[in-house]
């Protein structure tokens, strides 16, 4: 039989006495948190608020949180905080002004944050005139009382010469690339002529851009009277200037409340009087200037004497105009954004260094070419930007933690990537490097008026930009574009001739100015033919398009 177990009355009393001690010592545990928990909100509460220094004063690892931000996070600080968060230089060394609703435009301070410095400082007196611009269509934009009266005017074809607000409203035409140039065009041809620039929205270029000015639109309104011209216009058209000057209509006393200007691959001789001074007499009486290009014209403009001074006051150097106005004017908006944002930080974010390869390539076939494979890696290999691989090791042994390099491509096919990709990930690499080889989409073929396609081409412009080293094809106005971006001095590979590799296979740009593909070759003084690449030092003939023209750094191209 198991033992009973009993406590005597003495035990009794020890064990009554140790519970009693127990919970006091247990009452007292109690009071001391609760009364160190009051101390410590007290001392929360009624502690001295940081300095105006504290708060002006970043963390040094305040840049490294905000570049790993997700969009949603990016999203979540715009509905929950009055400020985002910028870079330590958001205003591009005074090239953007402050006072736009951030959360509107997310990209216009926040790029600040992905992108390297700009190249070279934008000069005080570009920087006054951009001002003084934005000033300028504040008071002359959409519905403003100038606006309504210059337009009320055009409705009725009379107009005063002395009128306030003188435009140029830039039509959309042609594809992205050439769209982002010629948008950059016209606004240096609006500043340089005092002259409001208006954007024709066209389909889809509010989807796509930020208003770049503050308190105003830079789209011209739907109401407009000439919207239902735009598509109509030519070089055949009453209102066009070539044609006026071919049927010699054009005269001191002529009177015309608008003008057409044909900028156009195909425009000819008398089109291209546009960029003769005597020509500009004209024009500077026209309240409306209604302009359609598919060409990146501000090289020639940097020709015409009565502009040299103030392109040279404008741009000290001369090779930093795409990149100062493309940086000024081109703001992805939130949902371009959110495609730069998000493929950035899974891909492009966390290695040392960033390749951007961009490939288009002109033939009637979809692709992929052997050839087309074979430059891309002759021209990164023997250049130095990708790492030759190793085919006779299976991986290769170091104690040391590896280089990290992301490879973006774009093209409209995803043969080239896959080769690459699929090089990288079969055969380690001679250096030990490890390379990531990404392609953001492969749209099959170009498709210039479809909303998403144009997102995504933008997207992937930007994304290129953002690179450390860039190589481009020939004649593509989408690489031109990505380069002026990012100040980058690209690889041009060369345009293949009988679907057969070039030797050499590409070569350096000299500058990362975009290339004038059909620029005239006239001597407006003379009035005869001359080779306009070799009339200035800082005008020089394209590396991939030899008739072509292009802004070079003068003092390095003497």
């Amino acid at each position: 039989m198991m033992k009973k177990l009993s406590l005597s009355p003495s035990h009794l009393e020890t064990k009554c006495a140790f519970t009693i001690s127990l919970m006091r010592l247990m009452g007292f545990f109690v009071a001391s948190f609760v009364l160190c928990s009051v101390i410590f909100s007290l001392s929360i509460v009624l502690r001295d608020p940081p300095s105006d220094a504290a708060l002006r004063e970043p963390s040094s690892l305040t840049p490294l949180f905000q570049i790993t931000q997700t969009q949603q996070d990016l999203d979540n600080d715009a509905s929950d905080s009055d400020e985002l968060p910028k870079s330590k230089d958001a205003l591009l060394g005074g090239l953007l002004s402050a006072g736009f609703d951030e959360k509107s435009c997310l990209s216009r301070y926040q790029s600040a944050l992905y992108h390297k410095e700009l190249s070279g400082k934008p000069s005080s007196y570009l920087i006054s005139r951009l001002r003084k611009y934005e000033a300028q269509h504040k008071e002359c934009g959409p519905y403003t009382e100038s606006y309504n009266k210059t337009v009320e005017e055009l409705r009725s074809g009379k107009f005063t010469e002395s009128s306030a607000c003188k435009y140029v409203v830039w039509i959309s035409f042609s594809g992205l690339g050439n769209r982002i140039l010629t948008l950059i065009s016209a606004f240096l041809y609006a500043l340089l002529t005092n002259r409001v620039l208006l954007v024709d929205p066209g389909v889809d270029m509010i989807d796509l851009f930020c208003e770049p000015f503050p308190d105003t639109s830079w789209f011209l309104p739907a109401d407009f009277p000439l919207n239902a011209q735009f598509n109509n216009f030519s070089q055949k058209s009453d209102q066009c200037y070539g044609k006026m000057l071919k049927s010699n209509s054009v005269t001191n006393s002529t009177a015309s409340s608008f003008v057409y200007l044909h900028i156009l691959h195909d425009y000819d001789d008398h089109d291209k009087l546009f960029f003769c001074d005597e020509e500009q007499h004209f024009l500077q009486k026209v309240p409306w200037l209604m302009m359609k290009s598919d060409n990146y014209f501000i090289p020639s403009l940097f020709l015409m004497p009565s502009f040299e001074q103030e392109l040279n006051d404008l741009f000290p150097n001369k090779e930093t105009v795409f990149h100062f106005l493309g940086r000024y004017l081109l703001h992805p908006t939130n949902s371009v954004w959110g495609l730069v944002d998000r493929y950035y930080q899974a891909y492009l974010a966390k290695v040392d260094e960033r390749v951007g390869i961009q490939i288009r390539v002109f033939d009637t076939d979809p692709g992929p070419f052997q050839h087309v494979l074979d430059q891309i890696l002759a021209c990164a290999l023997k250049e130095k930007l990708l790492p030759d691989v190793n085919h006779q090791q299976d991986t290769i042994n170091s104690s040391e933690i590896p280089k990290t390099k992301a490879v973006l491509m774009t093209s409209l096919n995803s043969g080239y990537f896959e080769k690459v990709r699929d090089m990288y990930w079969e055969y380690p690499t001679v250096t030990g490097e490890v390379v990531g080889v990404y392609q953001p989409s492969h749209e099959g073929y170009q498709q210039t008026q479809k909303q998403m396609h144009n997102q995504k081409a933008w997207a992937e412009m930007y994304l290129l930009s953002l690179t450390d080293v860039l190589v481009t094809s020939s004649w593509s106005t989408f690489g031109y574009v990505a380069q002026g971006l990012g100040g980058l001095k690209p690889w041009i590979l060369y345009k293949p001739e009988n679907r057969t590799a070039p030797d050499p296979p590409c070569r350096r740009a000299m500058s990362m100015e975009p290339c004038f593909h059909a620029p005239p070759f006239y001597d407006c003084k003379a009035k005869r033919g001359t080779d306009t690449g070799e009339l200035v030092p800082y005008v020089r003939h394209c590396e991939d398009m030899s008739w072509g023209l292009k802004l070079v750094d003068s003092y390095s191209y003497k």
